[in-house]
């Protein structure tokens, strides 16, 4: 609205300014347009003497504030509401914001078109005026503000006294000064920087990062030119850079008994010359004195070129390298473990045996509440035994190899699952309350046998069917069935079988009674399978390798390269983020899963075949059991932070099986709430190990 006003105003009026002299003087005058030709000059010096005083008041006013180096305003603003919209914010208030008092500033009448125009007309000064719409007021331009206004529109600087052309002043002085070679302002483009020293720049930068130049940090040091003249050579600078260079030693310098006249307690006698004879050539004196009378006398020495020939070939034959030593404690060099008394508790001897099988056990498997131990051995049975006494409480009779056995981790589902040739049983363990067991028989009962058809193939993989002898489960395979594991839920467990191709692992739910083959290929022969302690996560060991499938996408997302012969175990931290391979050359594996999908650490522990590696659920603690008829303990502690690496230590050797057609420990489970080991030899016995 202001910027209307002003050109409306401008176009009707002009101040008339012919050069800058007159513009710079203070007698200027400001012309009056056509439509005002008629107004008298009294009124146009009254409108004069008007901005002169209201130019004395301004001064007056500006003369109490501080001058400032800012190229703001020096008066502060009478609105402090900031900047924001006000038509907007404040058009249904009746106030604009507030001063720097918090006083309302309440808003001046409106008029309409009309009447501003009407008093416009009527108002010579009306020109001048513009109207704040922050502040809610007009203001009236002084002479000095249209001057500049004037300036600025026609391309011009804003004051008079400012001369963007002034002549060049050379600062310095020089002997045979003439003239410059230039006179003209700095060009933009040395202001700008040049594109093509950035392109150079970067080109630099890339090949510093790739490693096509290589950037030290300490400057050259100037070369040594300097060498000592009298002392020896041996630890100057140069021969410290060359490394291991060992410079030849100096001869000996002459004596008194070298010389052409030796005094007389030197020369030997006859007695002593004819003793050299006798002497070793090696034992001889290299040079006897003799005495002469001058100078000229001395003959020349026959052995000169033959010792001067002897030197050079040992300084060309004999390599001379200095041998650094380093005085290193062998203690030093063993890592600093923490003391065994302060990670107790850990087993440490036998406390109990359990024995009754006929045969090896080839596994054992302890309940979730830790009262009861299963065991499948190879003379066809399989036991249940209460693990405080020792007592023998069930049997069955499965007529064929027990191969493994497993608890249901729920503890609402006490089932045992048996694997047997080409058959997995499902039986009812009977170690709970009459309700539960009868949610167990409903369970494991079937009406009619299902069998799991795969599209394309004519086979079934899995064949349910009701087992009368034992009132379970059997589950026929198609091929040989090598290790079973159960889901933490305890509805889902997994069967692997090596021979099966396509249907080498196989899935299982068991409130549906009905299997699946999640993978369609697997990348090599399948050893053992087992499931995420609390994640959808599926862990498949093949011979070298261990593939970590995730279940909720049905893809792999890691591929653990174990660099051993050949897996034989594996099981899985509680936390889940760590897992040890045991392996059939008696090296254990531990991976770290967030770090690498190489080992953390190799341990070579045993010296025969690992049959079974197990993490214990509570305690930080791990074992391995092996055919050289023992079971190693590890501490091993997995911290939070992820820059601290799992500490491992290794706490005691357990022995006590006999070993049995070469073979020894054939499994070791932990006890799920105390830190017990149980171990199943090859010598039909079972071992509990206490703290």
């Amino acid at each position: 609205m202001a910027k209307e006003k002003y050109e409306e105003s401008s176009s009707d009026e002009e101040v008339d300014s012919s050069s800058d002299e007159e513009v710079d003087s203070s007698s200027d005058e400001v012309e009056a347009s056509p439509d005002e030709v008629e107004s008298s000059s009294d009124e146009v010096e009254a409108s004069s003497d008007d901005v002169e005083s209201s130019e004395d008041e301004s001064l007056s006013d500006n003369e109490k504030v501080e001058e400032s180096d800012s190229s703001e305003d020096e008066v502060a603003p009478r609105n402090t509401v900031g900047d924001i919209p006000l038509v907007e914010w404040h058009k249904d208030e009746e106030h604009i914001g507030y001063d720097i008092k918090g006083r309302k500033i309440k808003k001046q009448p409106r008029k309409d078109k009309l009447a501003s125009f009407i008093e416009g007309a009527d108002d010579p000064k009306n020109w001048r005026k513009i109207y704040d719409e922050y502040n809610d007021e007009e203001i009236e331009l002084t002479k000095d503000e249209i001057k500049i206004i004037q300036r600025v529109i026609s391309g011009r600087t804003p004051h008079a006294e400012v001369n963007p052309y002034e002549d060049y002043v050379d600062w310095f002085e020089y002997e045979d000064k003439g003239h410059p070679l230039s006179n003209a302002p700095e060009p933009k483009r040395r202001f700008i920087p040049s594109k093509w020293e950035q392109k150079r720049v970067a080109n630099l930068v890339r090949k510093i990062r790739a490693g096509l130049i290589k950037v030290s940090d300490q400057q050259k040091e100037e070369e040594h030119t300097a060498y000592l003249l009298w002392t020896d050579d041996t630890d100057s600078v140069e021969n410290k850079k060359r490394g291991g260079y060992v410079p030849a030693p100096k001869p000996k310098l002459p004596g008194h008994e070298e010389g052409y006249n030796p005094p007389v307690e030197y020369i030997p006698t006859a007695q002593e010359i004819n003793s050299y004879e006798l002497m070793f050539e090696e034992d001889r004196p290299k040079f006897i004195p003799r005495r002469y009378l001058n100078y000229r006398s001395v003959p020349a020495y026959d052995k000169g070129v033959k010792e001067s020939f002897d030197r050079c070939l040992d300084q060309y034959l004999c390599p001379r390298t200095r041998k650094k030593r380093i005085n290193i404690d062998p203690e030093s060099l063993k890592p600093k473990l923490p003391s065994r008394k302060d990670l107790r508790p850990y087993p440490t001897t036998c406390y109990l045996e359990y024995r009754g099988h006929m045969g090896p056990v080839n596994c054992i498997s302890v309940d979730p509440s830790g009262q009861w131990l299963a065991s499948a051995s190879t003379d066809g049975t399989a036991r249940v035994w209460e693990i405080e006494t020792g007592r023998c409480l069930k049997i069955w009779e499965v007529g064929e190899v027990a191969r493994q056995i497993c608890w249901n981790p729920s503890p609402d589902r006490p089932i045992l699952a048996v694997v047997l040739e080409y058959d997995v049983l499902l039986l009812n363990s009977g170690m709970a309350d009459i309700d539960i067991q009868t949610k167990m028989k409903e369970l494991l009962h079937i009406s009619e046998p299902g069998a799991t058809e795969d599209a394309g193939d004519s086979k079934s993989a899995v064949t349910w069917i009701q087992h009368e002898k034992h009132d379970g489960i059997r589950m026929k395979h198609f091929k040989a069935v090598s290790s079973i594991e159960w889901h933490f839920k305890g509805d889902y467990f997994t069967t692997v079988v090596p021979s099966g191709d396509s249907k080498a692992i196989l899935v299982h739910q068991l409130s549906k009674k009905h299997s699946d083959k999640p993978f369609r290929k697997l990348p090599g022969i399948p050893v053992t399978a087992v499931f995420h302690p609390s994640k959808k996560k599926f862990f498949v060991a093949t011979k070298k390798f261990v593939q970590v499938y995730d279940l909720s996408k049905a893809k792999r997302i890691q591929k653990l390269e174990t660099g051993v012969r050949e897996i034989s175990s594996i099981s899985i931290h509680p936390g889940g983020e760590n897992l040890i391979v045991g392996s059939k050359e008696g090296k254990m594996c531990w991976f770290d899963l967030e770090l690498s999908t190489r080992p953390y650490k190799t341990l070579k522990t045993h010296s025969k075949d690992i049959t079974r590696v197990t993490f214990h659920r509570t305690y930080p603690l791990f074992a391995s059991a092996s055919d050289d008829c023992t079971a190693y303990v590890f501490h091993s502690t997995v911290y939070s932070d992820l820059n601290q690496n799992p500490l491992i230590v290794p706490l005691e050797i357990l022995h006590g099986h006999k070993p049995e057609h070469g073979r020894g420990v054939l499994d070791c489970k932990y006890h799920p709430r105390q830190p017990w080991l149980f171990t199943a030899g090859a010598d039909s016995t079972i071992k509990l190990y206490c703290h």
